[in-house]
């Protein structure tokens, strides 16, 4: 007779268990979510969880007959490519770590698998390089000590899960304590509930408790939004220059090059004026840059031209360094294509892309190298996971977490330069970036001594909470003059819900603060935030 500690698991059993943790995720990604602190409405944490599941479900339940080894290599392959969002990226570091645990077992001893799942908790807390105590990844800790101890008493694998869920739930109840912003908002932490409900899952799984049809979400084969800007034949010169040591103010840039063409951009720092513009003239373009300073980097391109090849045959060689941006809309995905991102991939609050997308933008593009520009906190992770899987001669990324960020990086890329030297460079620049956003709060909460409640409008400095009314008009208004008052332009990009006369009225409104602020308005496109602001 088989001891407990002699029990095999099939690689059918191990499928079980990662179909159960999906369809657990699938019931209770909601309440994920709503265990959110911020008000801000994300919502990432149980959505991106679940979809970083359903793209294992999406493959491993078409195995039949496989080994643990190759359910566990399916599941951490997928689990990767399709990671989304910060929590996402960890579950699929939880993943790579089990599957390494099963490699090469045609089926495995209960020991072994437990000693796979602790591999992969292990994983999971390394997967972020400055853990904080009272998040998931002190909630994976706790999970990979439970079933530590369980797996080193011989117990059978029901008994490890059930050791490790048990000693994670009591470490989950603790966040709160460890965490103040969880203390005051009354609930634990989101990331390390979806540990529990990933467990819970994969003991249903194991059971055969939670065997009903799955329910996969749509997939989408990729997040890529490749900015294709219509060809003008009037205007077919994409014109592209910096000015250095100008002296000359934004506004009389704009003024003198708009009759000059359309898809103008402008952008000043310092000193420094960077002009984006098609036009029919670009000699006469480039005589008005040569009045303001010294012209460098110049660039000219035939669009029809290049229209027609891609028409013809697309190139498939690669050559250079580029840089490959998210945009959480159509207007600021346009603005950073004109401001030199070679590559775009729609994303932001409530969508992060999933690595995935990342790896085939960079394969189908034209680059030989690229630099990651996410754009946002939750999808950071992700980038480094890209980094990670093309290996650091290819990929690196620039952390930054909000608009200003990046379009403060993608200023200061310089393609003549080595992706090292950029990486610098675009870091350095990034920090030094001020940013401010509005957005609508989606739940009740206290955030930094300001109570939101649901539904009112919560201004932003640097990421963090500062404000909280009634009006769009009255946060903007009180967030920017919280902001300080040393800016001379501030840029504000105006979301998917409002018209560029409301825009333009907030726009009027903010200059009336202070007279030696300039306010250039934007078509950004964004949802969820009605403002995003860069302030300089």
């Amino acid at each position: 007779m088989t001891s407990k500690q002699e029990a095999i698991i099939s690689g059918e059993q191990i499928k079980n268990m990662l179909l159960g943790a999906y369809k657990s995720f699938e019931k209770n990604y909601q309440y994920i979510n709503d265990l959110n602190v911020f008000p801000v409405p994300d919502g990432d944490t149980g959505t991106n969880m679940m979809h970083t599941m359903a793209a294992v479900a999406r493959e491993i339940s078409q195995l039949q007959n496989a080994t643990v080894s190759e359910v566990g290599t399916m599941a951490a392959r997928s689990a990767i490519m399709g990671a989304r969002g910060n929590s996402g990226v960890i579950l699929s570091q939880l993943l790579r770590g089990l599957g390494k645990g099963l490699a090469g077992k045609k089926r495995a001893t209960s020991n072994e698998v437990g000693k796979a799942f602790q591999f992969g908790i292990l994983y999971a807390y390394r997967a972020v390089s400055k853990p904080v105590e009272g998040t998931i990844l002190t909630v994976a800790r706790a999970i990979a000590k439970g079933a530590y101890h369980a797996v080193r008493q011989g117990e059978d694998f029901e008994d490890v899960l059930c050791e490790a869920l048990e000693s994670g739930k009591k470490e989950l109840a603790r966040t709160p304590e460890l965490l103040p912003a969880l203390k005051a908002a009354g609930v634990v932490d989101a990331g390390g509930q979806g540990l529990i409900v990933f467990l819970e899952g994969c003991l249903a799984g194991f059971r055969g408790e939670d065997a009903g049809e799955l329910h996969l979400p749509p997939s989408k084969p990729s997040f890529a939004n490749f900015i294709e800007m219509e060809v003008d034949l009037e205007n077919p010169y994409c014109t592209e220059f910096i000015v250095k040591e100008a002296e000359v103010k934004e506004d009389v840039v704009r003024s003198t090059l708009q009759p000059l063409g359309n898809s103008l951009i402008v952008a000043v720092v310092g000193d420094i004026v960077k002009v984006h513009i098609h036009t029919k003239a670009p000699g006469l373009v480039l005589q008005h840059g040569l009045s303001w300073g010294s012209l460098h980097d110049i660039k000219i391109d035939n669009m029809a031209e290049q229209h027609q090849h891609r028409v013809v045959g697309a190139q498939t060689e690669k050559h250079g360094l580029a840089v490959l941006s998210v945009a959480a809309g159509n207007g600021i995905a346009s603005i950073m294509h004109q401001l030199g991102a070679a590559e775009i991939i729609s994303g932001g609050q409530s969508m992060n892309p999933p690595v995935e997308a990342f790896i085939k933008v960079i394969e189908k593009g034209s680059a030989e190298q690229y630099i990651i520009l996410p754009n946002n906190k939750n999808i950071i992770l992700a980038a480094e996971q890209v980094k990670k899987l093309l290996g650091a001669a290819q990929v690196d990324y620039v952390p930054t977490t909000n608009l200003a960020q990046g379009l403060a990086a993608l200023l200061h890329f310089d393609a003549a330069k080595t992706l090292q030297e950029n990486s610098a460079v675009m870091r350095r620049e990034a920090k030094e970036a001020h940013s401010a956003a509005v957005s609508i709060a989606v739940r009740d909460s206290v955030v930094n001594g300001i109570t939101v409640k649901k539904g009112q409008y919560i201004g932003l400095l640097e990421d963090k909470i500062v404000y909280a009314g009634a009006t769009l008009e009255e946060v903007t208004a009180e967030t920017v003059k919280l902001a300080g008052s040393d800016w001379e332009l501030i840029s504000l990009y105006y979301g998917s819900d409002l018209t560029q006369s409301e825009a333009d009225k907030i726009a009027a409104e903010l200059e009336a603060l202070d007279g030696g602020w300039e306010v250039t308005v934007f078509d950004g496109g964004q949802p969820l935030y009605p403002l995003l602001l860069s302030l300089e």
